[in-house]
């Protein structure tokens, strides 16, 4: 039987580092793009303009895309370290609204902590809800064989309809509200507020720090040389040792708990209650994040923080310039499709050379015999 022919999500990001493919796909995600706001009757160059001046104007507009970047800065993590191991983990949108639930619980009950006890206390049953939650599609696709795709896109659904009950009908939720949303959470539970008259709390600086250390763990440690190497060769990692099946698990767990932290730092750092699908689509922007980053922490780190300009200047466009709201979320979606398909293309050209010079090097050996 021929060997079945997949997609080397590792690999791919690889190359895409080595090789500069990101930031190819970028540029030509934003051509692409402004070609598109030309098509619409706008100069790419003023909306563009409009975009920057939208994330860079000032100091609270930068506050904007640092806040913004927090959810994406730990899901992409949490979807990173799974592309390294071979994994896809698509539930970041649903850890993170576990991760809500969770703070929602503790920050409801006012247990009068001092507010730095309360505030770990809310990220710790966050990320413990997530992680159990995460410990599912971990435990069905290593000891189950079910697609990781597949689960954790169908948890995604279940985890907004959780949600949308606890707001709606559970001891918690606020009566008679104008829209679902839970009692107000304790002020202890609050994040800090870092400048006044802004929304930046502490959340971006601990998505950063969160890069740092796993770009640290995934390159020097023995948890990261177990992680590469199964997403590399799954086969050469049994023989060597790794527990393949437990490994699948723990990074889906930790990738969870990752997603968990984010949807917690949204609810104690800026809403302060829990609201019915409050995080929609930012577990899908991850992917894309990690996607673009390669897998890479520190690339994770850059593309969060280049996704948020795009969302942060985004609304300004629209309003200088008329270009429709949602033309960030498509010139995302163009960067995306670049970055991958020069990384394919490539790694199939380069597979053809390997191919060619194979063949040469065997007609040669003929020759000569």
């Amino acid at each position: 039987m021929g060997e079945k022919k997949t997609l080397n999500l590792p690999l791919i990001g690889n190359i895409i580092l080595t090789k500069g493919h990101s930031v190819l796909g970028i540029i030509l995600g934003i051509i692409a793009g402004g070609i598109l706001i030309l098509i619409s009757g706008v100069n790419p160059f003023d909306a563009y303009g409009a975009m920057l001046r939208g994330a860079f104007r000032n100091w609270a507009s930068f506050t904007n895309v640092l806040v913004r970047s927090s959810p994406l800065l730990l899901g992409g993590i949490g979807v990173a370290i799974g592309i390294k191991s071979g994994l896809w983990n698509t539930g970041i949108e649903g850890f993170m609204y576990l991760g809500g639930i969770g703070a929602a619980i503790v920050s409801t009950m006012n247990l009068g902590l001092p507010p730095v006890l309360y505030v770990l206390l809310c990220f710790l049953v966050g990320m413990l809800f997530a992680g159990v939650w995460g410990a599912i599609p971990g435990y069905l696709k290593a000891y189950r064989g079910v697609n990781e795709v597949t689960c954790t896109i169908m948890m995604n659904y279940i985890a907004v309809y959780l949600t949308n009950w606890i707001v709606t009908s559970t001891p918690i939720a606020q009566p008679e509200a104008f829209y679902p949303m839970s009692l107000p959470f304790a002020q202890a539970t609050y994040l800090p507020i870092l400048t006044q008259g802004t929304s930046l709390h502490i959340g971006p600086f601990i998505g950063i720090v969160v890069c740092l250390v796993f770009y640290f763990l995934l390159k020097y440690t023995s948890f990261g040389f177990r992680t590469r190497m199964l997403g590399y060769n799954p086969i050469a990692a049994r023989y060597a040792g790794v527990n393949s099946k437990r490994q699948m698990v723990i990074i889906m767990v930790i990738g969870a708990m990752l997603g968990g932290l984010a949807g917690t730092i949204e609810c104690i750092g800026l809403r302060h209650r829990l609201y019915m699908e409050y995080v929609t689509n930012v577990g899908y922007e991850s992917v894309a994040v990690a996607l673009v980053a390669g897998g890479n922490p520190i690339g994770v780190l850059v593309s969060a923080l280049f996704f948020s300009i795009l969302k942060a200047g985004g609304a300004t466009m629209a309003i200088e310039t008329g270009v429709s709201s949602s033309m960030s979320s498509i010139i995302i979606a163009l960067c995306v499709l670049f970055v991958v398909g020069v990384g394919v293309a490539d790694e199939k050209s380069a597979s053809a050379r390997k191919r060619k010079a194979k063949a040469a090097a065997a007609a040669k050996k003929e020759v000569a015999e």
